[in-house]
């Protein structure tokens, strides 16, 4: 089981936190990142997997309001968002092999296929079709993976609570977040069916969680 990391999308995430895990999610654009930081990420990053963290065009909102947008201009802003991160790539001489969505739009395209179809058209415009595409275990979005042909990846996260379901509990819900380290290590060490665990980097603890669940993964 891989363990990935939504990385580069603050100023003060620390590089030893992108380098523990195994893939990092580098936001592009969208919801956080700009050149510089997409460069910063990356250039720390020679051991780790390098994926796409697109988002919807939200920086007030951090990409976590949902938003009402045509197929053709979702399709067009995840391939901008994209290209960004695979042009800076290019010139640090590595490849973007992982796309994962972030926030609402990670919502949006597990519950609704033409949303789905948009992003992974946009991202493979960009990034190609030999992409890994992250995402939630069923919905709208592994359907469009397959129907597109690209690679899926199932996610479970170690730092968000989960309902009964396997859903995620929202953030605007007292103790959505889990920022205990140790709590965070048992639940990835409980998900089933899963290829990638995620970390947040915004998680209070980032730092201690990623090490707490590497090794129990470990």
């Amino acid at each position: 089981m891989l363990v990935e990391l939504d990385a580069g999308e603050s100023d003060d995430e620390p590089a030893e936190l992108w380098r523990l895990v195994d893939i990092v999610a580098i936001a592009c654009g969208g919801h956080a990142g700009d050149d510089a930081s997409m460069a910063r990420v990356i250039a720390a990053c020679a051991d780790q997997q390098l994926g796409a963290h697109p988002s919807y065009p939200d920086r007030a909102n951090f990409g976590r309001a949902a938003m009402t947008m045509s197929a053709g201009s979702l399709e067009a802003s995840i391939a901008e968002q994209c290209a960004a991160l695979a042009r800076i790539a290019t010139g640090h001489g590595r490849t973007i092999d992982w796309v994962k969505p972030h926030g609402a739009l990670y919502h949006a395209a597990a519950a609704d296929l033409e949303v789905a179809r948009a992003v992974l058209r946009g991202a493979s415009r960009s990034l190609g079709h030999t992409i890994t595409v992250i995402g939630p275990p069923r919905g709208a979005l592994a359907d469009a993976a397959v129907e597109i042909g690209l690679r899926y990846a199932r996610e479970g996260f170690a730092d968000r609570r989960l309902r009964a379901d396997g859903s995620l509990v929202p953030r605007s819900e007292p103790d959505a977040l889990i920022s205990d380290p140790a709590a965070a290590a048992a639940q990835a060490t409980r998900l089933v069916d899963i290829d990638v665990v995620c970390v947040h980097a915004d998680t209070p603890n980032a730092l201690a969680i990623a090490r707490a669940v590497c090794e129990a993964l470990r």
